[in-house]
């Protein structure tokens, strides 16, 4: 199986959300803790990153991801941010706020492990 094949079966797999903003603070201090894991960063329709994302723009990109969410998903809740482990992540979607659509979910960004 290829890479490709690979992360489109990781992709379509098993996730859960981070309901509460308080689990997406945790995940994001996981990722924090793991931001030398060799993430690689990719959105849909874009083209498939080549190499992972050095570890001061993974974090960078938290910082931002994380203040775009607050202000732009004015619910009380996240549920917008999945993991397919929330302890140890191998594969996140972030849903676009803005875009959400009746189906919650019409256009995603993944980021993820080597």
């Amino acid at each position: 199986m290829s890479h490709q094949e690979d992360f489109m079966l990781a992709f379509r797999g098993s996730f859960t959300s981070t309901l509460r903003w308080h689990h997406l603070d945790a995940l994001w201090e996981v990722l924090r803790l793991d931001a030398d894991g060799g993430w690689y960063l990719y959105a849909i329709g874009e083209e498939p990153p080549g190499t992972p994302t050095e570890k001061s723009m993974l974090l960078r990109l938290i910082d931002e991801i994380d203040k775009l969410l607050r202000e732009e998903h004015g619910e009380d809740y996240c549920g917008i941010v999945y993991a397919d482990d929330l302890a140890k992540p191998s594969l996140i979607k972030i849903y676009d706020p803005n875009n959400l659509g009746v189906s919650c979910g019409s256009t995603t960004a993944g980021v993820g492990p080597e």
